[in-house]
Order: structure tokens, then C-alpha cells, then sequence
């Protein structure tokens, strides 16, 4: 149903907006801020966002077609998102042109980093890049709640097929499940 769907191009950008919106949904969960002590900032909102984001190509690369095309129009939707962002901010085209490399450059070291930790089961690494990307923290300790809801969130992500992905959306745990190892003096709140 969701294949023959996102053949035409309406149906296509549906369901690419509605993957975004569910991703952006997942981003923005209170318990990320309240309970693992994500920042509630610009920074802080960028880095689940490219969290989720990443986390939802893992899990795309791994499906069959039209999977491939899902992930790029997914990369596509987001960037096209921060693009808006920051011409809704004020900033001009030479700055946005800028700006924009250095997310891409961001987004991309990021899943770097974290593919290959959740690749190799590296839970300590995961914590780490987790703790400096998204915590801004040297302490790999403080992205070990962190890194248990990621890898959570990967595997949960691993049981759904893509129609269960484009149709009812991502199904990811609750993150304030993870807090029992979460240090005190949480610098996160609520997201708006």
C-alpha cells in the first residue's frame, strides 16, 4: 500500500513530510531534556534532530527499495527544513550557503561516529560521541543514559518494516526510561 503510494509524487511528499514531522516529534521528546539531560537550545534541538534522523537512515539502509529513495528525500526534507530556519532567522544566502556546509559537515560526522560505535556495539564510544555532540560534555560517563536510549531506539527501529515506518511512524522507547543513570545537576528542561 505505502509502495504504491510514494510512486506518485504527492503521495510521495506526504509521506516524506509525515516521516519528517514524526522524526521531529521523536526530537523534541521531553524526557531527552528532562531526564538525559539533553540541552533545551537551538544546539541541543539540532543535535536529537540529526540523532533521530540518523538513526531513522540506519534503520532505511538496512530495507529494501524503495527504501533508498525514502532515506535521500528524508535527508532532503530536513536540510530543506534547517535551510528555512535560518533564512527565517535572517540570515543571507552567503551566510546560509556557509551555515549549511558546516551542518552537513556536522550531520555527517555525526552518523559517522555514531554508526560505527552502534555498528561495533560499542556502548563506551557511543557514550562518548554522544556526550560531546549532543551533551557538550568531556565526561563519556554523562552519555551513558544516553547511549542506552539510542541503542534502544536502533533496535526498536530494527524490528519495523518500511510500511510500518511510512504508515504509523517510528515507534521509539520512552527516553525517560533510561534516566536511572542519568548524574544529578541535569541542565536540560522541557522543549517548547
Amino acid at each position: 500500500m505505502i509502495r504504491n503510494l510514494f510512486r506518485r509524487d504527492d503521495g510521495r511528499r506526504r509521506v516524506i513530510e509525515a516521516l519528517h514531522v514524526r522524526i521531529n516529534a521523536a526530537a523534541r521528546q521531553p524526557g531527552l531534556y528532562l531526564d538525559l539531560g539533553v540541552p533545551d537550545s537551538v544546539e541541543g534541538r539540532f543535535e536529537t534532530l540529526c540523532l533521530h534522523v540518523i538513526l531513522m537512515l540506519r534503520r532505511l539502509r538496512q530495507l529494501p527499495a524503495p527504501a533508498e529513495e525514502v532515506a535521500q528525500d528524508l535527508v532532503d526534507s530536513v536540510f530543506a527544513q534547517l535551510d528555512s530556519s535560518l533564512r527565517e532567522l535572517g540570515v543571507g544566502d552567503l551566510g546560509v550557503a556557509k551555515r549549511m556546509k558546516k551542518l552537513a559537515q556536522a550531520f555527517y560526522g555525526r552518523a559517522g561516529a555514531y554508526d560505527a560505535a552502534l555498528d561495533a556495539g560499542d556502548r563506551p564510544a557511543l557514550a562518548g560521541a554522544l556526550a560531546r555532540n549532543v551533551l557538550g560534555r568531556d565526561d563519556p560517563d554523562a552519555g551513558a543514559p544516553l547511549a542506552a536510549y539510542v541503542a534502544a531506539a536502533a533496535e526498536a527501529l530494527g524490528r519495523q518494516d518500511l510500511d510500518a515506518l511510512l504508515g504509523a511512524g517510528p515507534v521509539l522507547p520512552d527516553p525517560a526510561a533510561f534516566a536511572s543513570t542519568q548524574p544529578s545537576g541535569n541542565p536540560g528542561r522541557p522543549p517548547a
